[in-house]
């Protein structure tokens, strides 16, 4: 088996302050001989480019009709993750016949479930300087450069982020400095800005949440910030733009095999493929296959050969979100040493903030659950670096997930245990390309090294990589004022139409004309989804034309609502199924089961579970007699016939008496939260459970805790009508 990119074993070399100043000097001497390289610019060729689809792109069907109908394809790409759809868009611009196949929905593996950061790899950077180790120092260099070119090619997706490292040591603080300044020297060109110190006032100034015991300063550096899915459907769309033909819920059942003429030997020659959505079965052919399947790399290279030693060892990585007060709107904070040596990053991102990530073994799996271990392991590390003014709950937690991070190792090598975030490119005796590892930084100059390997091992005929520079799906025509003629133009609310400029770049235009009339003073047009979040209905339709082919694909990769709040996208989901099911033609059978479906996924996949079980697994009632009896008595105003249990039409009919309106739908929802042994009715000891776990922070945000906080308070201040106020009962 040829690797193109072997891994390299770490050597450590000296230790301490010695081998860290040595290591410093020697990298900067190192970038002070290296000739400059040129600022990045949209390459010359991109107008020469040929966009088929530039209108508009072939639907799901045609797609699949053109896999099926072309004799044969120069490229087979399996895998529509970061790396498999930059494949795709390096082949096809290279003027070579693609195909682009991934068994669910593009992103719907580890690409849509990242930190969101576009990064060089800070940890990285230490490891080489620490370690002398060059090929780390190499990492960095072209992950710093790869950031440089994705903030470039999709502005409207990406931007550079402030990131706080507080420092509670003095010591701490030249020696963090020296490595954040190593850092931004490195990018050389490519820094996006520069990082700078600041005294305890100034960092708890910008950071306000941040704990003020023992804080000595900080330091601020920048790295940029993505919205993953959307970026990965951007690299597959473009790809399809340009003509590569790209399906999702396609699956891979075996890779074709063939005698070469020329060697007499086996290769790989296309694969079997399986239409997920309908079952029905067909043959791609391909004078070369890529194998870019992230996690499930080992899969697909025992189709090739059942005795290929396994090079992934993936690693689980759980992110939760949290409210947005928890962080400034556009700072973050490294915790660059966590109580077990991890590393946690607490980040904004679309106005709420993200915290994680753990690292530990897994399984491979297709449906990654987080667990509540990772999820408590998570907040009691943010607890640590919040001002004990915060109450870090855990029923603050709106969404959680796990990624698989596929970490691979090099089977050629003798130490078969080093595991590192680099990638290998791979060719197997029957021509199978194999491209495993890496990060999301990296995936476009992957995409490149994978199809220089084919090329060379396949013979295919081809130009040079054109992606440097190549601007991305909605990127050509954005400008950060794009929301304001949306807001003109259309009627736009100013929150939804600065969502949609940077969700879909130049494109929003498109889904500002799909969107119905309100009949509504303003907005004129854009019917939200729910109300506290900027997506509308008309972004269901547009996702339908981005190939979204089911509820999840609407509320995970193309709008990011299950990633944010799960209890809000289950309320989005009979609408969005709704509309699905009009457009797509479904009957009421095909509707239900994507409605379940979607629930099933947020419920194990996006945290829902965790979230409910807060309650459901707090069966001791922890409130102190007085308590006790302030909660009974709040909830005999709604249970007047003191039934020791109420329904929807008991607290009806108190929201009535003091002129409050809540759908019975909405209302159903608010009690079912809480209705534990699913009866249709909330006992008394359901009630005081909830109002124990909301005591210990176990859950926050109860509607029915809220509500019934509320109608008590309002009832308590009307009281009694007096004699007085009648008029003495004359």
């Amino acid at each position: 088996m040829a690797f193109r990119k072997a891994l390299k074993r770490t050597v450590i070399i000296g230790g301490g302050a010695a081998a860290t100043y040595f290591g410093l000097s020697q990298l900067i001497e190192y970038k002070k001989t290296q000739p400059g390289l040129a600022r990045l610019a949209h390459v010359a060729a991109e107008a020469e480019l040929k966009a088929p689809f530039a209108d508009e792109l072939p639907s799901r069907q045609a797609q699949l009709t053109t896999l099926k109908t072309t004799d044969e394809f120069d490229v087979l790409v399996i895998g529509g993750g970061a790396t498999g759809a930059g494949c795709a868009l390096d082949a096809v611009t290279r003027n070579l016949k693609t195909a682009l196949i991934e068994r669910s929905d593009f992103s719907s593996g580890t690409s849509s479930r990242s930190t969101k950061l576009i990064h060089g790899g800070v940890r990285y950077l230490q490891k080489a300087i620490m370690q002398l180790d060059y090929e780390q120092y190499k990492m960095v260099k072209e992950a710093l450069h790869e950031r440089a070119n994705l903030l470039e090619i999709a502005p409207h997706l990406s931007a550079p982020l402030p990131i706080m490292l507080p420092v509670y040591k003095w010591w701490q603080l030249p020696y963090y400095w020296a490595g954040i300044k190593m850092y931004d020297l490195v990018a050389g060109i490519y820094c996006l800005k520069s990082s700078y110190v600041l005294g305890k006032t100034k960092a708890l100034e910008l950071f306000p949440m941040l704990k003020k015991d023992k804080l000595v300063g900080a330091i601020v550096y920048y790295d940029g910030q993505h919205n993953d899915a959307r970026m990965n459907l951007a690299i597959a769309l473009t790809a399809g733009r340009y003509g590569a033909t790209i399906a999702n819920y396609t699956e891979v059942i075996q890779l074709l095999k063939t005698n070469d003429p020329k060697t007499g030997k086996e290769k790989v020659c296309g694969a079997r493929c399986r239409d997920v959505i309908t079952g029905k079965e067909f043959d791609v052919k391909a004078k070369c296959v890529i194998n870019a399947t992230g996690p499930f790399t080992d899969s697909v290279r025992k189709m090739d050969s059942q005795e290929t030693a396994n090079i992934c060892q993936p690693s689980a990585g759980v992110h939760i979100v949290i409210p947005g007060y928890y962080s400034p709107d556009n700072m973050g904070l490294l915790d660059p040493a966590t109580s077990d040596g991890r590393v946690i990053f607490f980040l904004p991102w679309e106005k709420m903030t993200i915290a994680g990530t753990t690292d530990s073994p897994t399984s491979v799996t297709a449906h990654p659950i987080p667990g509540e271990d990772d999820i408590n392991f998570i907040l009691n590390e943010v607890r640590n670096y919040l001002s004990a003014d915060v109450e870090v709950r855990r029923g603050d937690v709106l969404a959680a997930w796990s990624g698989i991070r596929p970490l691979v190792t090099n089977p050629n090598s003798k130490d078969t245990q080093s595991i590192c975030r680099n990638h290998i490119v791979s060719i197997s005796e029957r021509g199978l390309v194999t491209i495993a590892g890496g990060k999301w930084t990296t995936y476009r100059s992957m995409a490149e090294e994978t199809l220089d390997a084919a090329i060379e091992a396949h013979n295919l005929s081809a130009e040079q990589c054109k992606t440097v520079g190549l601007m991305l799906e909605g990127g050509k025509g954005w400008t950060p004022t794009t929301y304001i003629r949306l807001v003109q133009d259309y009627g736009l609310e100013v929150e939804v139409a600065q969502h949609l400029a940077s969700t879909y770049g130049a494109k929003a235009y498109e889904v500002a004309k799909m969107a119905q009339v309100t009949g509504q003073r303003w907005p004129i047009v854009g019917k939200r989804l729910v109300s506290e979040f900027p997506y509308i209905e008309s972004e269901v339709l547009y996702a339908i034309k981005e190939y979204a082919c089911t509820a999840i694909d609407v509320i995970a990769r193309r709008t990011r609502l299950g990633f944010l709040n799960v209890q809000a996208a289950d309320e989005a989901l009979p609408r969005i199924v709704q509309i699905m099911g009009k457009e797509l033609g479904w009957n009421h059978e095909k509707s239900t089961a994507e409605l379940e479906a979607a629930k099933r996924f947020l419920y194990h996949e996006m945290g829902y579970r965790s979230r409910s079980e807060q309650l459901t697994k707090t069966t001791d009632i922890n409130l102190n007699n007085q308590e006790v009896v302030r909660y009974k008595k709040r909830f005999q105003k709604f249970d007047k016939e003191s039934k020791g249990f109420i329904t929807t039409i008991d607290v009806q009919q108190v929201l009535d008496s003091i002129n409050v309106n809540i759908d019975e739908n909405a209302l159903h929802e608010i009690l079912n939260e809480v209705d534990l042994n699913k009866n249709g009715q909330v006992e008394i000891d359901e009630f005081l459970q909830l109002m124990s776990a909301v005591k210990k922070g176990q859950v926050a945000d109860s509607r029915l805790a809220i509500l019934m906080k509320t109608a008590e308070e309002t009832l308590d201040k009307r009281g009694p009508v007096t004699v007085d106020r009648s008029g003495g009962g004359v």
